[in-house]
């Protein structure tokens, strides 16, 4: 058996290699995590894997096993590993290009949630009663928005307490002897209550005489205390008008339906309505400024919590009754 050796001349042409699609840095996104591409910028910054280790609080081991995963994966080199240090390839200047764009992502998108979280941006619910709120938390509110007017406020009324935890509710600001325990907060003040008429019928020497019209609670408001103060004293047919609203009340008092009794804190400040008796201790409540426990460290709340805190200190001898008597 013969075997001739063909010259180049002779040789059919080798079948061209088949070309694949152009590598595209974009699609190799979704290969690749923060990790890898922060490797890739770092390297090419420190040159060498020891001070891209170090850098990056790794061993240089997983910064050369990594590297290595990387190009495996890509299919392609990312640097020339020279004596002057690693130096970028084409494919490798396209990531570490890639790699700056998304820290600035990164770091874009870190800023925007921290204001949201920590400053002076979002919504804030506050749920309170619509005595405390009407005269009393109104201006609080409205000074603090002053402070930030990137927060929008939204305000739940009524006397049921809202569920902090089931996300209805930032903030309570609520008159209560008995927080709930899934909440946190701070008790602002002791809440002061007497009997208030109009200037008309403060002439009376005694509220409580045979025959004077009162205004009580109902509703939700029946267990209140000054509800059982008032019907163990007057009798059922002089009761002219009930509600489930304090704030309700005090405009009924206002309008001469009869005497009631009204936290002193919206009685010495509501137009038309004047003490007529003094502040009954037995009728006093708390005034609690909660939060769940999830989200007190939000700056929103933080921020409202502490305002409101300090204005009520300034309002303290208002919410406890130490106002002077309002001249009949």
């Amino acid at each position: 058996m013969f075997y001739v050796k063909s010259s180049p001349e002779s040789r059919p042409p080798a079948p061209a290699a088949p070309q694949g699609p152009k590598w595209d840095a974009g699609e190799a996104v979704g290969q690749l995590s923060w990790d890898d591409l922060r490797i890739i910028k770092t390297l090419s910054d420190c040159g060498n894997r020891a001070d891209t280790a170090k850098k990056l609080g790794i061993n240089v081991s997983t910064v050369s096993r990594r590297l290595s995963q990387v190009e495996k994966s890509l299919g392609v080199a990312l640097f020339d590993h020279r004596k002057a240090g690693y130096l970028l390839t084409a494919e490798g200047a396209e990531l570490r290009a890639l790699a700056e764009r998304v820290e600035l992502d990164i770091v874009s998108v870190t800023r925007r949630v921290s204001r949201a979280g920590q400053g002076p941006l979002g919504k804030l619910r506050i749920t309170t009663s619509d005595s405390l709120l009407l005269y009393f938390l109104t201006p609080i509110i409205a000074n603090f928005k002053t402070l930030n007017e990137g927060i929008t406020i939204e305000v739940l009324v009524g006397n049921q307490t809202l569920s902090l935890a089931r996300d209805e509710s930032d903030i309570a600001v609520r008159a209560t002897r008995k927080p709930a325990d899934t909440l946190v907060g701070r008790k602002l003040a002791n809440i002061a209550w007497a009997a208030y008429g109009t200037a008309k019928q403060a002439v009376t020497a005694d509220p409580f005489a045979e025959g004077q019209s009162w205004v009580s609670y109902s509703g939700g408001l029946q267990g209140l205390k000054a509800t059982n103060y008032v019907e163990c004293r007057v009798a059922p047919e002089r009761i002219s008008y009930r509600t489930d609203s304090v704030a309700a009340a005090s405009a009924a008092i206002a309008a001469g339906l009869g005497f009631g009794f009204l936290p002193c804190m919206l009685g010495d400040i509501t137009p038309g309505l004047v003490r007529v008796g003094p502040v009954v201790r037995e009728l006093q409540d708390e005034l609690w400024l909660l939060t769940h426990q999830d989200i007190r460290k939000s700056w929103r709340v933080k921020a409202f919590m502490t305002f409101c805190a300090a204005a009520v200190a300034d309002l303290k001898p208002l919410v406890e009754g130490h106002q002077p008597l309002q001249a009949s």
